[in-house]
């Protein structure tokens, strides 16, 4: 035997030692919290699609039918303003999502207070062919566990697991953890012996326990390079105020939700439809796709639009923030301008979507979502199996122990 052969064989056995103790941390970290990231991962394959899914649970009040081909819309302007009939004086417009098909109706969201301080949210979808409301529902309210839709619940499952601003943070850290368990579960599959196609693929007619070990490495490695991004731009949207600082160590970075409009009693505060028009003034291309409304004396304007085509720029999603008083941009989230954290930043949404690469991408978030549950289920009945293997063989020896010593 070689030297070199020797020195390959110790470099291959302190490996391999190392190796186990990566997969002591991938199977603990995936019996403590699997069951979580199972929700999480199938919570999130269903939200991939969560517009075409509200809209087929309930048609009669989120889609219209066009009064002819062609046909345009009303100015935003009349379609929010005849949502405001339907909500009492002190409600809020918090949010409003722009149809994105010929077939979906316009859809405000108010914030309405109500006793001992609880607030409820409510939607009036309009045909903004017509600029009629169609009706209107209650999605949640603050002072209840469950939401009254299921898209809404799906979310709040979702990012808080029902355990409100406490679970928000809990889901955050599950989701660092599932990050080490994925890299931890990487460096264990990566085979030290080069049998790469063995890694790679399912063995055919293989026993059930081989076959559970297969589906789980190979589910596992074909997700990974969909899953980390997901994972990360989680508990960027959850949880910005301990990431962004992390970003900033290393490039300058800028989070939406931290402006703010400048009270000025001298000034009537800007409406949606106001905000909208600045925004198309700034990218005239593309679609409106939501506005975020101003429902606090300091809160901003956000206006994200949908289809923006520049050059050099596979994102084609802008967000533009704006003082609610003097229309003044606070804020835009473009991915062709600013620092590498801002960059960054502005693609968090979109990967966590999947509407960074359109329908592939939403596919291909919601095929790793699915998987979570599958990773979970099989990396358990793995552990079962060599747990059972491991107790067989501890009786063996007792055994053969026994009739040695008789």
């Amino acid at each position: 035997m070689t030297s070199t052969t020797i020195l390959s064989e110790i470099r291959l056995a302190r490996l391999k030692r190392r190796r186990k103790l990566w997969l002591s941390i991938h199977l603990w970290l995936g019996l403590l919290f699997g069951t979580f990231i199972a929700v999480i991962g199938l919570t999130g394959s269903i939200l991939a699609f969560y517009p075409e899914i509200d809209e087929w649970l309930a048609p009669e009040l989120l889609t219209v039918k066009p009064p002819f081909a062609d046909a345009t819309y009303k100015p935003l302007v009349d379609i929010i303003a005849a949502s405001v009939p339907e909500m009492p004086g002190e409600a809020k417009q918090a949010h409003m999502h722009y149809p994105q098909n010929a077939e979906a109706a316009c859809r405000i969201r108010y914030a309405v207070p109500i006793a001992h301080g609880a607030t409820e949210f409510w939607e009036v979808s309009v045909d903004p062919y017509t600029a009629e409301v169609i009706g209107k529902r209650l999605r949640w309210s603050s002072h209840q566990l469950f939401p009254t839709t299921f898209i809404d619940f799906i979310f709040i499952l979702h990012y808080s697991l029902l355990l409100g601003e406490y679970g928000e943070l809990a889901v955050s850290v599950i989701s660092a953890l599932t990050i080490i368990s994925v890299l931890t579960g990487l460096i264990v599959w990566w085979p030290l012996t080069g049998k790469w196609r063995q890694a790679l693929t399912i063995k055919r007619k293989a026993s059930a326990e081989r076959l559970t070990f297969d589906l789980h490495k190979t589910s596992g490695i074909y997700s990974t390079a969909v899953l980390l991004p997901v994972l990360f731009s989680g508990i960027y949207i959850t949880e910005p105020k301990y990431v962004v600082p992390v970003v900033e160590l290393f490039s300058p970075a800028t989070y939406r939700y931290w402006f703010h409009s400048n009270p000025n009693t001298n000034l009537a505060s800007l409406g949606m439809a106001d905000a909208a028009e600045i925004a198309e003034h700034v990218y005239p291309s593309g679609r409106l796709q939501v506005i975020y409304g101003a429902t606090k004396p300091d809160s901003t304007f956000t206006v994200c639009k949908d289809g923006v085509k520049q050059a050099g720029s596979l994102l084609h999603r802008r967000c533009i923030v704006i003082d609610r008083y003097s229309g003044e941009i606070l804020d835009i989230d473009d991915p062709t301008i600013g620092s590498a954290g801002e960059v960054l930043s502005h693609w968090q949404w979109p990967l966590h979507s999947g509407q960074a690469f359109g329908m592939t991408g939403r596919i291909l978030v919601c095929m790793s979502g699915l998987l979570c549950p599958l990773l979970f289920v099989t990396g358990v009945v793995r552990w079962r199996h060599k747990c059972r293997a491991s107790h067989k063989t501890v009786q063996k020896a007792l055994k053969n122990k026994i009739v040695q010593q008789g």
